[in-house]
């Protein structure tokens, strides 16, 4: 069976991801979201370092597609900044990152509108799922009060 190779980078995101949700709240809770996404910043610019030498880009792009790569990497590093701060004023990290992860379904509105991409009933259901998770992910239990033994 061939694995295609989009897929293996997937799952190695999934993995990143899944253990940076809990590595994110532990910084959130030790220290404040500026310095946690200070951080963040380092270890991208020390990555990048480590890569750019092995990697060698091509430098001549146009210009609209430089721009929409720093426009992306703005709003990726908004993105992280925001879920750095939901995990410090007290969110769950079992909630707030896989509602931070559903972008994807805001992906999928713009892509529709924009790139006039289409979809199955069946992933017009795993939208619906997703919605639906996210409904069910945000209700939290309200807190426990010890009542009086009788």
């Amino acid at each position: 069976m061939h694995i295609p190779l989009w897929l293996v980078f997937a799952m190695v995101a999934l993995v990143f991801w899944g253990i940076t949700g809990v590595t994110q709240k532990l910084s959130t809770n030790a220290i404040s979201t500026e310095l946690s996404f200070l951080w963040f910043g380092v270890a991208m610019i020390a990555l990048a370092l480590i890569v750019l030498p092995v990697v060698v880009p091509h430098w001549h792009i146009a210009t609209k597609d430089f721009w929409l790569a720093v426009v992306g990497g703005t709003l990726n590093s908004l993105g992280a900044y925001t879920s750095f701060a939901a995990l410090e004023k007290g969110g769950k990290a079992s909630i707030v990152i896989p509602l931070c992860y559903l972008y994807p379904l805001l992906t999928i509105s713009l892509a529709i509108a924009f790139l006039h991409e289409t979809l199955t009933r069946l992933q017009l259901l795993g939208i619906f799922l997703a919605l639906v998770a996210a409904v069910l992910l945000s209700q939290e239990a309200p807190p426990q009060t010890d009542r009086p033994k009788i």
